[in-house]
């Protein structure tokens, strides 16, 4: 996708240089410009960096690139091209009336949200005839079909209501979206990552991004009233918030995140599960098994004659008690050998004589 940005831009004439860099080898570079996850996407304009959040796909990164690196306040001279620009764009401001300090206003503003959306100015004449102002100068939203007017007292800051109105009543909300609001979702794979449970299909779930927190009704939403009932909940605090992004939720979703890769392994193929998985635990079964069998002293059969080796110290050393009676056996032992051998002599001389008196 980013060597196809890369390609449509530099064809297109775009004025934008489209590079990568791998912050694990300039790591001062990523942290001078505050990257903090990997992908990043900046633009770089001037002495201003603006962060890219939204879809990773080609079309959305050029015209991410071809909004911020234009003008912050584009200009719409005529009502042709006011129609260009509302069939192109669902949201886009557009400033109405000569120089003032809301205009300076406008233009601040823009130059903080231009990675957002889209700033005009335009006289009253370029906007549609249906466009009905009652005073100027005015700062206008059109959005789904419609159009709102900004009034500084009761919408307060212009910042704010920009930021509050930047985005369409009912969008596609992707893995990418950072934002509160209203929205839909293919399938329940990106809710279930975040809320670490299966969800039944179709859901209603409030996501707070910021902290990880989300809101599921107590009981099922069958009417419009339900889920008024039920935001109404959210915003008085009384409706009960769950999960967050304390340290034990974090481990916990870390634990559910390998639980789900290595389900999802099995399921699409079960054999390079139980090959990826089987083989580790059967190697480390068997040297488990090598280490509780393993016993250093030899002990013989019945009848079998142990070896000297495996004779202990303890085996080899009698005590004196023993010694004692060693030498006692041994000098008796050794007076009956002593005894025999005189008899034996006297027997022979006996012998001797006898033969001799025959002869």
């Amino acid at each position: 996708i980013w060597d196809n940005v890369a390609a449509e831009l530099q064809s297109s004439g775009s004025p934008v240089k489209v590079g990568k860099m791998d912050a694990t080898l300039y790591s001062g570079v990523a942290s001078e410009f505050g990257v903090r996850g990997y992908p990043t996407i900046k633009l770089l304009k001037g002495d201003l960096a603006y962060n890219y959040k939204g879809p990773r796909t080609k079309d959305d990164i050029i015209e991410f690139a071809n909004r911020v690196s234009g003008p912050l306040v584009r200009t719409l001279s005529t009502q042709q091209l006011f129609d260009h620009w509302h069939k192109r764009y669902p949201v886009f401001f557009v400033y109405v009336g000569g120089e003032s300090p809301l205009k300076e206003k406008f233009f601040e503003v823009a130059a903080e949200l231009i990675v957002y959306t889209y700033f005009f100015s335009a006289s009253e004449d370029a906007l549609p005839q249906s466009v009905s102002l009652q005073e100027l100068p005015s700062i206008l939203v059109f959005k789904d079909g419609v159009y709102y007017v900004y009034d500084e007292y009761e919408d307060g800051d212009l910042s704010s209501w920009v930021n509050k109105e930047k985005f369409q009543g009912y969008v596609y909300i992707d893995g990418f979206t950072l934002d509160f609001q209203f929205g839909h979702i293919d399938g329940a794979d990106y809710i279930n990552s975040v809320i670490m449970d299966e969800v039944k299909v179709p859901s209603i779930v409030v996501l707070n991004t910021s902290n990880q927190q989300y809101f599921v009704p107590e009981k099922t939403i069958g009417s419009i009233q339900d889920l008024v009932q039920f935001i109404n909940d959210i915003l008085e605090g009384s409706a009960e918030a769950q999960g967050g992004d304390s340290f034990f939720h974090r481990v916990k979703r870390m634990l559910y995140d390998g639980k789900s890769t290595i389900l999802s392994v099995f399921k699409t193929s079960p054999l390079l599960g139980c090959f990826l998985f089987g083989l580790p635990l059967g190697v480390i079964s068997i040297m488990c098994y090598g280490i509780w069998t393993a016993d250093g002293e030899y002990e013989p059969e019945e009848g079998e004659l142990p070896e000297p080796n495996a004779i202990t110290q303890g085996d080899t050393e009698a005590s004196d008690e023993e010694k004692e009676d060693g030498n006692y056996e041994y000098h008796k032992n050794d007076d009956k050998i002593r005894e025999n051998s005189d008899h034996t002599d006297e027997e022979l001389e006996e012998k001797s004589m006898v033969e001799k008196k025959t002869d």
